[in-house]
């Protein structure tokens, strides 16, 4: 397991984070990132961007009042469940 401080990065993590996943993480491993929240929309981004790399999110807390923590295991992620409304297109 390793650490990652992307704080210091601000909003502009995302490469980095993908950087050292695809290089300094071996597979299976797990590696624990901190980035600064800064804009909320920066915590569903990184889940999504995870994901979408290939990686699986075992699970992601806030750490303090402006810190966020990712704990990301390399390994394929199981497939998202989409729920899917049916719309039958009668009235009953």
């Amino acid at each position: 397991m390793k650490r990652f401080d992307l704080r210091f990065l601000k909003n502009d993590f995302y490469d980095r984070m993908l950087e050292l996943l695809d290089k300094q993480i071996a597979p299976e491993e797990t590696a624990i990132i901190m980035f600064e929240i800064g804009d909320f929309s920066n915590i569903q981004k990184s889940a999504d961007v995870i994901y979408e790399a290939g990686y699986t999110l075992m699970n992601s807390i806030k750490f303090n009042e402006v810190d966020w923590t990712l704990v990301v295991k390399k390994v394929k992620p199981e497939p998202r469940v989409v729920e899917e409304v049916a719309e039958s297109g009668t009235n009953e």
